[in-house]
């Protein structure tokens, strides 16, 4: 028999050269194949006989058989084709030349081979052989991370089952090429090999080996400009915010190839022409130029154009601000350089949502649907005419304001934080406010809080808003056990920062714990064999449920041993003991904003010694009793993650005092200083006696216990912390903060109580532990060795932080930071010297986890030395545990 058509599938070399006409497909370039021979063959023998055919041979088809390795039915291949028995058919022809394009449309074979099995006078008998494309079974991916290879499967439809064409082979390392050079590895390579399956099962199968080698992201050697004058290759290499030529001193910016960062700072190379009033600059050309090194260059042909300035400055359109009023918040004049990306900020500030400019005056006051467009109307004699054409539409009302994503924390919570109400005009600043404040709730990832614009109606000017949350674990446990201070100490403590207390009687609410309605509730529990501490606090945030107004309470009990240095044990018969209670109100305030907090508390400690005689209490035996109320002012208008803020700014400046009780007890205090300066002369005589030295002692404790019975004191702290995003388009947050403490007395002659004091350097951790101590951070230094061993009643510190985010997913917020300090501790205003510092500098990461609270660790250089100490002190680790953010 004769083959009257061939088709198979070409060799591998052939494949490629199929696929690489962009416009020619495999299926394509077999049906030309096809057509060849069909035209090109004349004649052909069967059994013997030679049978030439003319454009009018035709024959009926007797019959049509199929064979070769498919697991199609006969059936169903012989109805595809359209060659059913009896039809009548030319050889060669078109029917045949049809047929075969359906098969192969169908993309199912490898192989289509059609012959003439006999002819009986004008009866011609057909037979399709033909072979399925093999199948995917398994794929293996090397070279590039696990995480990575479900991503490339996926994008590249490589899943179990799927045809396995040249086609698929092409594209799947293409794209894979082209991605790989978009992310700065140009020299990526990628190998794709095929390995047939034998099994019992009939249809074809195959594995498949994906082999990706990307290669080094290849470096940038050098940046050249050519026609550029006005802007020097300096200034316009750096206006490529993230295309940067090699430097070993650049640490935050990469000199890696990336293309998608590159044509973007193509674009800021123009913005930096449109600042300089070339607003017709382009870049003609730019090339890419490898070099020997295996590194880069970049070539970028500049057209510069010429110097444009504003001319007249017209507003259409507007009829709620007057051109006065629109001119001063464009704050551009007619003679000023042509700024275009000024212009765009001053319309619409797409970088800042709370900006000062014209967009948002619009819709901060319920022009949702307004559109400005800026439009030159001339430009003669590089003068430019503009008019800013402004539609104000009609005013937007909230329709509906709704919550999706709260399944723990209950509507009203969320709802009395948030500032838009249904029926309320429109305002963009509110939307914004609301979600910076549910953000600082602690309930939510602050990521993820979006605020969704539904049903926007411009003819019947209204809109529905919904916040989409998504809640975070809000409760913490603590438990950690360390050695510290002579032996082991323990920690256990529970805080549930999103409490009900109104569910404590109902069984179906714990789900483990009543929650959903704000407050905060804190047990902790801190052991060792020299103290005890035990503590709790609850907060209700909007008391009576109707204002901000936050109320407080803490009861908390300390348990302290005098350290025996003899036996190294502590000695039970001697112990100072602390009670307190505090309750507190915070109001949030409308003037002179509504970001200000005014708190007030009152507090009692009683400070119990029984036989605790160390340096700091000259009375070992007795009490004092700590009455104080506290006023205190604070501003936070951070942005949205209270983890994390990007932006704004905290600050505090809070009063402790107590009643001035030396003006009403009655008592001669300079009298009894005059008594116990003599007392302390006599203890310090060489010439006294040992009962005289007692005696002395004893009268001076009588006399510190009656100055101490009631503590009289003020005592006023300042903090303010600022953060600034570093770079617009990255997280790099840099933290200034300055702190400042003054503890004073009213009556000179009681003195300074010893009490309430600071004490400065190490981790801050203690904070307001044992005797009323206020433990003050500062990093490189030991714990609390820049004060006295009494104390300080005056303190400064500043410090600078940089800080980067690793990670801000809702299950761990992890950043890294660096970090300059310095600060100084005091005992009278005559020493103190605010610039006179121990300063530090060092590194660390802080690791947030919802359910364990702030974890970190820093690496500190105390670069000065430590008092009685004359050289530097080096390096100290600090492990930080709860600490503020």
């Amino acid at each position: 028999m004769k083959l009257l058509l061939n088709i198979k599938k070409e060799n591998e070399d052939l494949g490629k050269q199929v696929n690489n006409l962009a416009n020619i497909s495999f299926l394509e370039t077999h049906i030309k194949h096809v057509i060849a021979i069909l035209l090109f063959t004349s004649s052909f023998h069967i059994q013997g006989q030679e049978v030439t055919y003319s454009d009018d041979n035709k024959y009926t088809l007797g019959g049509v058989s199929v064979s070769g390795n498919s697991s199609f039915s006969e059936q169903n291949i012989i109805t595809t084709s359209g060659l059913r028995k009896g039809k009548e058919i030319t050889i060669p022809g078109e029917d045949i030349s049809k047929a075969i394009k359906k098969l192969w449309g169908y993309k199912l074979f490898s192989d289509i081979e059609v012959y003439v099995t006999k002819i009986e006078g004008n009866v011609a008998f057909l037979e399709i052989r033909l072979s399925d494309l093999p199948q995917l079974n398994e794929i293996k991916i090397n070279g590039v991370k696990k995480s990575k290879k479900e991503k490339i499967i996926e994008e590249n439809k490589l899943k179990k089952g799927t045809k396995v064409t040249e086609n698929l082979r092409t594209t799947t390392i293409n794209h894979l090429e082209n991605k790989y050079k978009k992310e700065g590895y140009l020299n990526s390579k990628i190998h794709i090999n095929t390995i047939d399956v034998k099994d019992s099962i009939k249809v074809a199968r195959v594995n498949m080996v994906l082999n990706i080698d990307k290669g080094e992201k290849v470096k940038i050697k050098d940046i050249v400009f050519s026609g550029n004058e006005v802007l020097s290759d300096k200034k316009l290499r750096k206006s490529m915010k993230s295309t940067k030529k090699i430097n070993r001193l650049r640490i935050f910016k990469r000199s890696k190839f990336i293309d998608s960062a590159y044509q973007a700072d193509l674009s800021s190379v123009i913005d930096k022409y449109k600042e300089n009033g070339y607003r017709d600059a382009r870049i003609l050309s730019d090339s890419l130029i490898i070099n020997d090194d295996k590194t880069i260059s970049l070539k970028i042909d500049i057209n510069e154009g010429e110097l444009y300035t504003f001319g007249d400055i017209t507003f259409i359109g507007n009829t709620v601000y007057s051109n006065e009023y629109l001119s001063r918040l464009l704050r551009i004049k007619k003679g000023d350089t042509y700024n275009g990306v000024l212009l765009q900020e001053r319309i619409a500030d797409n970088s800042s949502p709370d900006a000062r400019d014209i967009t948002n005056e619009y819709q901060n006051h319920g022009y949702l649907f307004s559109t400005i467009n800026p439009v030159e109307v001339s430009a003669d004699n590089n003068v430019i005419d503009m008019e800013i054409r402004i539609i104000e539409g009609k005013p937007a009302y909230f329709n509906s304001v709704s919550v999706v994503g709260n399944d723990k924390t209950n509507d009203h919570v969320i709802y009395r934080e948030i500032r838009t109400r249904p029926g309320q005009l429109y305002s963009k600043s509110n939307v914004v406010r609301t979600v910076r404040e549910l953000g600082q709730l602690g309930f939510f990832d602050a990521q993820e809080i979006t605020p969704n614009f539904n049903n926007p109606n411009p003819n019947e000017g209204t809109i529905d808003m919904e916040y989409s949350v998504k809640e975070t674990g809000s409760s913490q446990i603590e438990l950690q056990g360390g050695y510290g201070g002579g032996g082991f100490i323990g920690t256990l403590g529970l805080s549930f920062n999103n409490f009900s207390i109104k569910d404590l009687l109902k069984k179906d609410a714990y789900k483990p714990i009543p929650m959903g309605d704000g407050q905060r509730l804190s047990l902790r529990l801190q052991a060792s064999r020299f103290f005890q501490t035990y503590s709790f606090s609850f907060s209700e945030p909007w008391l009576g449920g109707k204002r901000p107004v936050q109320f407080s309470a803490s009861l908390s009990h300390t348990k302290q041993f005098l350290f025996n240095p003899q036996t190294g044990s502590p000695d039970k018969s001697r112990s100072f003991n602390i009670t307190g209670i505090t309750l507190g109100l915070a109001k949030r305030l409308s003037v002179p904003d509504d970001y200000f907090t005014l708190s007030q508390a009152i507090s009692y400690q009683r400070y119990d010694l029984n036989n605790y005689n160390t340096g700091l209490f000259t009375f070992g035996n007795g009490y004092s009793n700590n009455l104080s109320y506290t006023i205190g002012l604070s501003r936070n208008n951070t942005n949205v993650d209270p983890i994390f803020p990007t932006g704004g700014s905290k600050f505090s400046v809070t009063t402790k005092f107590s009643l001035p009780y030396s003006l009403f007890d009655g008592v001669d205090y300079e009298a009894l200083q005059e008594e116990r300066d003599t007392n302390n002369a006599i203890r310090s005589d060489i010439n006294s006696t040992p009962s005289e030295i007692t005696d002395a002692q004893n009268r001076i404790a009588e006399i510190d216990q009656e100055k101490f019975d009631w503590l009289e004191f003020y005592k006023v702290s300042f903090k303010g912390d600022w953060y600034t995003r570093v770079f617009n388009n990255l997280d790099l947050v840099l933290k200034p903060s300055v702190e400042f403490g003054f503890l004073g007395a009213y009556n000179n002659n009681r003195g300074v109580i010893p009490f309430e004091r600071y004490f400065v350097g190490g981790n801050g951790l203690g904070n307001q532990s044992l005797d009323g101590r206020e433990t003050i951070q500062l990093r490189g230094y030991p714990d609390q060795s820049l004060s006295s061993q009494d104390g300080a009643s005056i303190y400064n510190k500043f410090s600078l932080e940089l800080r980067y985010p690793i990670t801000l997913k809702a299950s761990a917020k992890i950043y890294a930071l660096g970090f300059l300090e310095g600060g100084s501790s005091h005992n009278s205003f005559r020493d103190f010297n605010p610039f006179n510092i121990n300063r530090s500098a060092g590194v660390g990461v802080r690791i947030f986890m919802p359910a364990f609270g702030l974890l970190g660790i820093d690496f500190g250089h105390g670069f000065d030395a430590l008092p009685g100490q004359t050289t530097k002190h080096g390096w100290e680790t600090h492990f930080i545990i709860g600490q503020q953010f």
